[in-house]
Formats: structure tokens, sequence, C-alpha cells
């Protein structure tokens, strides 16, 4: 399979014929338990992931599968109601795909969200972690194979991968959606099984503080287009090892769904706060 400008292009332009022309600004990308964000939306279109061409489809539990575009706190967004990861198949270089998509439909900057347990033992279930960076020693980059100029260089600077504004912009808006709020370093592990506590006592030695199974190549498409990220990690459990206990979905989900109303408060602030920026 070529993955040149034209297969990502095809996506966009049958997107755009679906939508009218409509433009985000901003993207949003929601993960496991944290889909009922979507619905603060006031939806102008969606589209199920299946009807796209050269999209990918999602096939992991609790990710709706569709793109949801719409305004929010008057912004234009749109939002990628479930993701994808290397565990179901995706090769890297597939993982791309709906990054440069959204760039191709006009965003500004992207946001994610991801469930994640926690290395740091002073984090606890519930609480959200900033990613200032990230880990990877796992897997091929997402950028591996012959670059597309269109969208950026083929060796690209990543020190302020996750934007240090963004990241400020969401710390200021903590407080008003009742969100603990951590910063910190997310470790990125393969999957679909969860961590060995040997696996995390290691990822802690190495200076983790959130450890998942997603995020990452996401950013390191964005750094490559020069996209602004802000990226939160919904602390949904203490990773294994930490608690005399296994881990589960369940468990992941519900965490999900208790933290639903202070993360669409804390979605709310942020989406008002760029809204003004850009209107101030």
């Amino acid at each position: 399979m070529k993955f040149d400008f034209e297969y990502f292009k095809t996506a966009a332009d049958y997107i755009n014929d679906r939508t009218g022309g409509f433009v985000p600004k901003t993207g949003l990308i929601l993960g496991s338990g944290l889909s009922g964000l979507a619905g603060l939306m006031e939806v102008v279109c969606q589209i199920p992931y299946q009807d796209i061409p050269n999209f990918l489809v999602s096939t992991a539990p609790g990710h709706a599968g569709r793109l949801i575009f719409g305004y929010l706190e008057g912004r234009p967004l749109v939002c990628m109601s479930g993701r994808f990861h290397s565990y179901e198949g995706y090769s890297y270089e597939e993982l791309v795909t709906p990054v440069r998509v959204l760039k191709l439909l006009g965003i500004e900057e992207l946001i994610t969200t991801n469930a994640a347990g926690a290395i740091n033992e002073t984090y606890r279930p519930g609480e959200v972690m900033l990613v200032k960076d990230h880990i990877k020693f796992n897997g091929d980059s997402p950028l591996r194979g012959p670059n597309i100029a269109d969208f950026g260089p083929r060796f690209f600077d990543v020190t302020d991968m996750y934007t240090k504004k963004l990241r400020q912009l969401a710390k200021e808006c903590a407080p008003k959606a009742g969100v603990t709020l951590h910063e910190g370093v997310y470790f990125f592990m393969t999957g679909p099984q969860f961590e060995t506590p040997a696996e995390i006592r290691a990822c802690r030695l190495l200076g983790g503080d959130a450890v998942g199974m997603s995020n990452v190549t996401e950013a390191l498409t964005a750094a490559h287009m020069g996209l602004p990220l802000l990226a939160m990690s919904l602390i949904t459990n203490m990773a294994a090892g930490v608690l005399d206990q296994p881990l589960t979905t369940e468990e992941v989900n519900r965490a999900g769904e208790e933290a639903a109303p202070r993360m669409e408060a804390f979605m709310r602030a942020i989406i008002r706060a760029l809204e003004a920026r850009d209107n101030g």
C-alpha cells in the first residue's frame, strides 16, 4: 500500500464532501471511557470511520468509532470518538492516518485524552496528568518509511511536542473544573496485555509517571506537522504491582465514567479559553 499525500487527501476530500466544507479549529481525540465528552457538542455532522476511504476502523472496547463535527463553547471542532492502537493490528505507518487527515481538514491544534495507569504512587484514580513528555522504547516510529514533505521534514524536533503554551492554558483551567492535575511523563507500552509488575518497576526507574497503550503515535505525527498538541491522561487505576490486585478493563471504564463530569467541565473550560484567546 502506498501511503502518499493523495492517500490521505482522498479521506479528507470525502469528509469535506460530507460536511459541506465545515472547517474545525480544534481536533479532539477521545480515549477509553471518555467518549461521553462528544455529547457536549452541538453536532453538525457525524461520519462512521468505516465510511471514510483510506481511514481506519476502531476495534477497542469503549471506542464508538466515528468522526463528530460541531461546536463546543462556540468553537468549531472535530471529535474522534474512538482511536486506533498498534495492538489492534495496525502498522505504525498506518497510525499516522487520523492526525494527518484532521490536519488536512484545517485543525489548528490537537487535544488528546487517554486512560492511563499510575506509575507515580502519589497519583490517584480520577486525577488527570498533563503529558509533558513521553518515553517510547517499543515498536517502530509512525514516521518510518518515505517522508512526505507536504506534511513535514524527514528529521524533526520534538522538544516542545507537548506544547508548553497549551499545558499552561490547561493548568489555568483545572481549578475551575475541580480537577486534580499533575504534569508528568507518559510511558508507552504496546499492549494489549497490561504491564507486569516488573515492567512497571522498570518504567518508574526510567522516569515514567503514567503508562498506557496510546497517545504516542498521534503525538509524533502532530510534531512532524508542527501541530500544537495538548495531551491529557485520565488516571483510571494504579499500575500493576502498586496494589495487590489484578487489573481489568472494567476498572478502567468505571473510572472513566466516574470522572466524566469533571473531565467534561475541564474540556469545556479549555475550549472556552482557546476561543477567548483567538478572539481576544
